[in-house]
Order: structure tokens, then sequence, then C-alpha cells
């Protein structure tokens, strides 16, 4: 009798942990309403929502289609921080605490100011090198010059290595420099070879400085579907997981859990940033997002096995930072009608 209690009390506990888990599943009236929102914010593209690994749920209203490269901005810096961490998985790069120096080799301008020996791989995808920024009002100016990566590395230190966070498209860029420099790869090689191989999707070549390194944290070309990809590797803790149950690991272990520890704040949102990602909360839930110009966003929400990617016009006029509020209450909304719609099926 003990023996068979035991058995029923599993088993009610089993049934238990998997309603749970389906529990979390967006309903379809979540997914409409999704929907419905999502119309109202004309700038937006295309939505692609993935539970537990699937695609469940598409929308396009505009620009390029859920399957087709879109140009996602400084979103670039969230999958750049990915293929880093494939670098290192491959031996390529030895660890985030390796000095940029040593990877840049014999590549680096002469003149520089001693202090950059002490930025490392993680200062880069930290954005905490300390350099002035290129970003905002200085971006015009940098993108003009006749060499991005001199331009970056030569700038005055505003703040020891390691120090705020200071968002700068320049300090990305040296990191796409010192893969090149180190592999003997193009960033674009790197990027297809180490994580667009193993996850089945196509990175297409993006826009190169004129030295021909690839644009380090801007301007990347993926479409929708191929950034679910990249969420889902992350959600899954740095795993390739084939339909037959296969693994293969593409990011080191432990590089998730270290590149979703804030190390800075930003001034803007006061969100935390991690290895190119922002740290949030939304309708209570720990959100883990990467983000650029125009409202091109990714989003990971591993206690709800959900990705969200979502695409827009990444034309100037900007937005502004308020937009990217707007896809957080998006993906705020779905959440919560998920968990709404979930209860109110159970009763």
């Amino acid at each position: 009798m003990r023996v068979t209690a035991l058995l029923v009390s599993f088993a009610v506990m089993s049934l238990f942990a998997t309603s749970a888990a389906a529990a979390n599943k967006p309903s379809a009236t979540a997914l409409q309403a999704l929907d419905q929102q999502t119309r109202l914010l004309e700038r937006v593209h295309s939505m692609v929502v993935a539970y537990d690994g699937e695609i469940i749920h598409e929308h396009h209203q505009g620009g390029p289609g859920v399957a087709s490269p879109a140009n996602i901005k400084s979103l670039s810096k969230t999958v750049l921080a990915a293929i880093t961490g494939a670098a290192i998985e491959a031996n390529i790069v030895d660890s985030v605490e390796q000095p940029m120096v040593d990877l840049f080799g014999e590549h680096l301008p002469s003149g520089i100011d001693p202090k950059v020996s002490e930025i490392t791989v993680a200062h880069l995808l930290a954005l905490q090198a300390g350099l002035e920024r290129t970003s905002g009002s200085h971006y015009g100016a940098w993108v003009a010059s006749d060499n991005w990566v001199n331009d970056a590395i030569t700038r005055p230190f505003v703040d020891e290595p390691g120090g705020e966070m200071l968002y700068s498209t320049g300090t990305s860029h040296l990191l796409s420099a010192a893969l090149t420099h180190t592999s003997g790869e193009t960033t674009h090689a790197l990027a297809q070879r180490l994580l667009g191989d193993p996850l089945n999707i196509t990175i297409r070549p993006w826009l190169r400085d004129p030295q021909g390194i690839y644009f380090g944290g801007n301007d990347m070309q993926l479409s929708p579907r191929a950034l679910i990809e990249v969420g889902e590797l992350y959600r899954n803790n740095g795993l390739v997981i084939d339909e037959s149950g296969n693994e293969q690991r593409v990011l080191p272990e432990g590089w998730v859990e270290t590149s979703w520890q804030p190390r800075g704040t930003s001034r803007w949102t006061g969100d935390g940033y991690g290895f190119g990602w922002f740290i949030t909360q939304l309708a209570g839930e720990d959100v883990y997002y990467g983000r650029g110009y125009g409202g091109q966003a990714l989003f990971v929400i591993p206690e709800r096995k959900m990705t969200v990617v979502i695409t827009s016009d990444p034309n100037p006029p900007s937005p502004g930072g308020q937009f990217q509020q707007r896809l957080n209450g998006l993906v705020e909304g779905l959440l919560t009608l998920s968990t709404t719609s979930s209860s109110t099926g159970a009763r």
C-alpha cells in the first residue's frame, strides 16, 4: 500500500509539474492580443515567438519577411558576444580575461596609451573599456575617419578599464578587430563557421571598415527566424539540441550564466548589462534582451521557455528610447496574458 501511495503521489506531482510547464505557453488569445498591439506600432516589421524550442507565432506587417535578412543595427552586439563565446569554445581566444593587445599582436597602432594593455575581452564585451565613446554625438566623425580601429583605440580614457559601462560601438569594433587578427579569419567567416553552421542559419556579409574589418556591433544582417536560433542557443545554455536529442556545445559551459550577470548599468534605462545582453524584469520574470537602433530586439525569458524577436524600420529618424519601452511592453503584455489565460483555463 505504501508503495502504491508513493507511486500515486509521484504521478500527481508529475502531472502538476507538466501542467505548470504547459501553463506558460502563450494561448491563442494572448497571441491575438499581441498582434493587435503590434499593429499599433507602424514602425515594427516582424514579430516571432518561440516556445520550448518551437516557433509558435509569426506576425509580419512590413519590411523584410520573417525568413529574410534584416539590418539588426546594434543588436549585432549581442550576436558578436555569441561569436566571441564560440571563439573561446573553439580555443581561438583563451578566455574573457585575455588582454585585447594579445589578440591584436603586431596590428596594434603605435603611440597608444599604455593603459590599453589593461583592456580585456570581458571589458570589450561589457562595454567597459574606459575609452571615450564613439557613439552618440561622436558617431559621425568616427565612421567618417579613415581608420575606425585606430580612431577608437587612441581615444582618451574617460574611466578605468572595467569601470562604468560606456555604450560605444567603437568598443565592439575593437572586439571584431581582435577576433580577426588573432584568428586570421574575418569576423564574418568566424560568425558563419562557429555560429551559423551549428545553428543552421545563414549570416550574410555586412559592412566593413576602410581596412576590411567587419563592423563590430552594428549592421549585421540576420532574419528574425535566425535570431530566434541565437536566442534559443542562450536559452539552452550554449547547446544546440537536434530533433533526436543530440547535443553540440557551441558556447563554453557557464558562458550564458556569466553573460547574464550585470557588470554595468545603462545610463538611459537603468537596466543591467552583461556580455552583450541587457537585463531587466517584465511581468515578474527575469528577461534578457539585446536591442538595436529603430526597434530591433531579441528577448529570452528562460523561466517561460520563451524567445521573442522583433524587427522594425532601421532607418532614421530614431523613435528614441521610449520606443524600446513600448517593445518591452509588448513582451510584458504577452507574458501577463499567457499567465492569465493559463490560470483561467486551469479552473
